[in-house]
């Protein structure tokens, strides 16, 4: 069975919404799934929900990316990246802010 990693619309009319999808490479687009790795947004342009253990798993069982999924994916790992460190900062400046308060 030949697997694709894709994408499967869930959108409304002139609102699209899809979720990437682990499917048979035979299956209609919007067909049965064998597992959900995230969902996107084009309409935000932002990457909703990603399964990043999910899609490493299927890639290392042998599944093909789709093109769209390879720049969703990218999308992914930089808004990850620049999460980390938002999220690390106000940390660090908590941190600074205690050390100031007790000199």
């Amino acid at each position: 069975m030949a697997v694709k990693i894709r994408l499967s619309r869930i959108g409304t009319t002139n609102r699209p919404f899809y979720r990437v999808v682990a499917t048979d490479a035979r299956n209609k687009r919007d067909g049965e799934i064998l597992a959900n790795v995230g969902t996107y947004d084009p309409v935000n342009g932002m990457v909703v929900q990603f399964h990043e253990n999910i899609y490493q798993d299927w890639l290392s069982k042998g599944a093909m990316v789709t093109d769209s999924v390879k720049k969703i994916y990218r999308l992914y790992k930089k808004t990850a990246k620049l999460q980390d460190v938002s999220i690390v900062a106000p940390e660090k400046a908590a941190k600074v802010e205690k050390t100031a308060e007790e000199a």
